[in-house]
């Protein structure tokens, strides 16, 4: 009787894996479906042909054929493109560097336990991201600082973030404590060990952190339409906003008739998204591998 009881659990047991391994695959399609399908709408809309888009407007699996790339070429034409392009690579170029040095040098800090002051300095930096001053103190510091309508004034309020800052000190704190006390025995500085020890073992870790920063700034529009008056500093982002929301698209679709504008219109917005996304999904790739390994090496010790 035992016997049969136990082979009858174990028969339950296996219809209960295979009934919860269909659902979940079931739900994960689902959560894909609802994920992937606004970018693949948005890509395929793109290179649609434009009356044939507005006048069959709705869910498609496929483009509207003839296939065309009218739309990247309006996009092309907006005298704004490529100054955003050029100011949002800036920022994010210049920003990343600015973010990378000061978190590690942060992180560094916090990880020594010899540093003086070292708990209550993380109490404050811990402080600092629950509470903010707000948007207004903001304002009039970065308009007493004279960095209004500078690019620099979004890039030097966000220097550092401290949920990343306590990624890098906790990868840094899994180091074995042997390799800082055989640099600091042969003579190494702190700035030597940086760049010689913790530098290269927490690669993963740095990867991880720099995608983060170089997505934030990618996607960062709301401090530029505060502190950014002129248009030829706008950042990639704000010229999207100004076409998506605001409807500036009358440039890139100038010199059609009423009901081709209107076309035209639509699938200039798709192909500004495409175009606007393209760099980071590009990136993303080549970056994911060290997703899971970067942000989990410091959730255990050893």
């Amino acid at each position: 009787m035992q016997k049969k009881y136990a082979s009858g659990s174990c028969l339950d047991e296996g219809r209960g894996y295979r009934v919860f391994s269909v659902v979940n695959v079931i739900l994960l399609l689902i959560i894909l479906f609802a994920t992937a399908y606004p970018v693949y709408f948005v890509l395929i809309a793109s290179i649609s042909d434009p009356p044939k888009m507005v006048a069959n407007y709705g869910l498609m699996w496929l483009p509207h054929f003839p296939l065309s790339l009218l739309s990247y070429k309006m996009v092309a034409r907006h005298s704004l493109l490529l100054s955003g392009f050029g100011n949002t690579f800036f920022i994010v170029i210049v920003g990343v560097i600015i973010n990378m040095v000061l978190t590690v040098l942060g992180a560094y800090l916090l990880s020594l336990k010899s540093s003086l002051l070292r708990r209550p300095i993380a109490y404050l930096i811990l402080f600092t991201m629950y509470f903010s001053g707000g948007i207004v103190p903001n304002y009039l510091n970065i308009k007493s600082l004279g960095l209004m309508d500078t690019l620099w004034a979004l890039i030097l309020p966000g220097a550092i973030s401290t949920y990343n800052m306590l990624i890098m000190r906790s990868s840094i704190a899994n180091l074995p404590d042997g390799l800082m006390e055989a640099a600091k025995l042969d003579g190494a500085s702190h700035l030597q060990r940086i760049l010689n020890v913790v530098v290269p073992l927490t690669g993963a870790t740095s990867a991880v952190l720099i995608l983060y920063y170089a997505v934030g700034h990618w996607n960062a529009w709301f401090n530029a339409s505060l502190y950014i008056q002129a248009p030829k500093r706008y950042p990639l982002q704000l010229v999207l906003r100004q076409v998506l929301i605001l409807g500036e698209d009358s440039e890139m679709a100038s010199g059609m008739d009423a009901g081709a504008e209107l076309a035209a219109a639509m699938v200039i917005k798709y192909a500004l998204i495409v175009v606007s996304t393209a760099p980071i999904m590009v990136l993303y790739p080549f970056l994911q591998k060290f997703f899971v390994k970067g942000v989990m090496v410091g959730s255990m010790k050893g």
